[in-house]
C-alpha cells in the first residue's frame, strides 16, 4: 500500500505541475501577444503560432523536471523518470530551433518576388535562405541527436573509449560519415558561393531544366517534358555544369541553316528582320545572320538572335528556323541544298546522244 500511496501521490503532485505548467505557458503567449498587439510583425505572428506547440511542451517538461524532487519516490525511478523527461526536453527544444527555422524561412520567402521577369536578387536570396535553414536544421539534429545518446552511461563509456583511440575513431568516422558530410558542406559552399540558385536554367546530364528544389542532400531538377532528375548536392561542387541564368536571364539563341551557294544571302537577312521585328519574343537588342561555313556541297547561315530568357529563346529559335526554311521554300528554291553530279559518258554511248539529249540527261540526273 505504500508504493502504490508514493505513486498516487507523485501522479498527483506531477499533475497538478503539469496544469500549472500549462496555465502559466497560455498566460504568458496571451501576454506576449497582448503586448505585442497589431502591429506585429508577420515573422513574430507566425513564430507564436508555430512555436506554440513546441515552447508548450518544453515548458510542461521542464515543470516536470523540477517537480521530482518533491515525489515520495525511490531514488532510482525518480533517476529513471528525470532521464526520460530530460531526452523529451533535448527533442523538445531540438523541435523548437528547427521550427523557428523554417518560420524565417517562410517569412523570407514571402517577402521576396520571384514572378517578375528580372528575379535574380530574389532568387538569389531564397536559395541562400533556403539551404541555410537546411543546413542548420540538420546540424540541429545531429546535436540533439548525439547529447540525447550521451545520457546514456553505456554510450558515454564507449565516446570515452573512442575518445582513447582517437586517430581509428576518427579515421573510421569520418569514412562513414563521408557522404552525409559531403553533402553538409556542398550545401554550405552552394548558399555561400551560389554556383545555382533556385529557378535558374542549367543543363545537367545533357538535360536541360530548371532548379526545383535545392534539399539537404540532393537537388531536384525540373526537366522541360516535366521529369524530375534528381542530382547529389556535391555534383553541382564538383563536376563542371552549365547555367543559362547565372548572372541575367536574357540569352543569345543561334539558328543554322544549309543552303546551296546560289542562296542570296542578303534577302535571307531582311527576312530575318522581318520575322524578329514581328514577334514579341525578341527583346530588340541583337540579331545578325553571317555566312559561317562553306562545304562542298552547301554553305551554312548562322542567325543569332536575343530574347528575354531562355523559355523565349527557345520558341524564337524555332520560329526563325521554320520562317527562314519557308521563305527559300517559296521565293528561292533553287537555293535549297542539293547534290551535283557530273556525268562522264563513254565513246560509244555519247555518239547516240545529241547536245540537247546530253544536257537533258546531265539534268535529270543532278
Amino acid at each position: 500500500m505504500d508504493l502504490w500511496s508514493d505513486w498516487i501521490v507523485s501522479t498527483a503532485i506531477l499533475g497538478s505541475v503539469a496544469l500549472l505548467a500549462l496555465t502559466g505557458h497560455a498566460i504568458i503567449l496571451r501576454l506576449v501577444r497582448h503586448w505585442t498587439g497589431r502591429k506585429r510583425s508577420p515573422i513574430v505572428s507566425a513564430a507564436l503560432e508555430e512555436g506554440k506547440w513546441p515552447s508548450r511542451i518544453i515548458v510542461l517538461l521542464g515543470a516536470l523536471v523540477l517537480a521530482l524532487g518533491a515525489i515520495p519516490l525511490e531514488a532510482q525511478a525518480v533517476g529513471t523518470i528525470r532521464h526520460g523527461l530530460g531526452l523529451a526536453v533535448i527533442a523538445g527544444i531540438a523541435w523548437l530551433l528547427t521550427t523557428l527555422l523554417e518560420v524565417a524561412e517562410v517569412a523570407s520567402a514571402n517577402r521576396l518576388n520571384v514572378e517578375i521577369e528580372d528575379n535574380l536578387t530574389a532568387r538569389r536570396m531564397l536559395t541562400q535562405v533556403r539551404l541555410l535553414r537546411r543546413v542548420g536544421s540538420t546540424i540541429i539534429i545531429i546535436v540533439a541527436v548525439a547529447v540525447m545518446l550521451m545520457t546514456f552511461p553505456s554510450v558515454r563509456r564507449i565516446g570515452e573509449g573512442l575518445v582513447a583511440s582517437a586517430g581509428i575513431a576518427a579515421i573510421i568516422a569520418g569514412i562513414a560519415a563521408r557522404p552525409m558530410l559531403s553533402n553538409l558542406i556542398a550545401g554550405l559552399q552552394l548558399a555561400m558561393t551560389e554556383p545555382i540558385r533556385i529557378d535558374d536554367v542549367v543543363i545537367v546530364e545533357g538535360e536541360w531544366g530548371k532548379i526545383e528544389e535545392i534539399g539537404s542532400t540532393y537537388v531536384v531538377v525540373r526537366i522541360w517534358d516535366l521529369r524530375r532528375l534528381i542530382v547529389p548536392l556535391s555534383r553541382f561542387i564538383e563536376e563542371p555544369f552549365q547555367n543559362w541564368t547565372r548572372r541575367t536571364a536574357n540569352l543569345i539563341g543561334s539558328v543554322y541553316i544549309y543552303t546551296d551557294y546560289r542562296v542570296p544571302v542578303d534577302e535571307v537577312r531582311s527576312e530575318l528582320e522581318r520575322t524578329l521585328e514581328s514577334t514579341d519574343l525578341w527583346d530588340g537588342n541583337v540579331h545578325a545572320l553571317q555566312v559561317t561555313d562553306a562545304s562542298d556541297r552547301s554553305i551554312e547561315l548562322r542567325a543569332i538572335m536575343s530574347a528575354r530568357n531562355s523559355a523565349n529563346a527557345w520558341d524564337l529559335r524555332c520560329l526563325v528556323r521554320e520562317r527562314l526554311v519557308s521563305f527559300l521554300a517559296e521565293n528561292h528554291p533553287e537555293s535549297l541544298p542539293r547534290a551535283r553530279a557530273e556525268l562522264d559518258f563513254p565513246e560509244g554511248v555519247s555518239a547516240r546522244f545529241n547536245g540537247q539529249e546530253r544536257e537533258e540527261a546531265r539534268q535529270a540526273a543532278s
